[in-house]
């Protein structure tokens, strides 16, 4: 599913136009970076919770010479999946 159909999906479920739906998933998705840039964690009930990684600078190879390279440390967002999704799922 892409972002088209689920705003297709958002619109019908909520009996919203399109354009609100939009409106909507994009207003969803920047409070959800806004919160992962602070640092928060977010927590949806019973769908699961983001939250910022972090990993650990380390070394590397680039894999066309073989030479070591050192990869700095960076934040990275995950997702963990929440039981009522775990369970929907299987």
């Amino acid at each position: 599913m892409n972002k088209s159909e689920l705003i297709d999906e958002i619109a019908k479920s909520a009996g919203l136009s399109k354009a609100a739906a939009s409106r909507a998933l994009d207003a969803t998705t920047a409070a959800v970076t806004n919160a992962l840039k602070k640092g928060d964690l977010v927590t949806l009930i019973g769908f699961g919770s983001f939250y910022v990684g972090k990993r650990e600078a380390r070394n590397g190879r680039n894999p066309r010479t073989g030479a070591t390279i050192s990869i700095k440390a960076a934040n990275s967002p995950k997702f963990r999946a929440g039981k009522a999704l775990k369970d929907a799922v299987n």
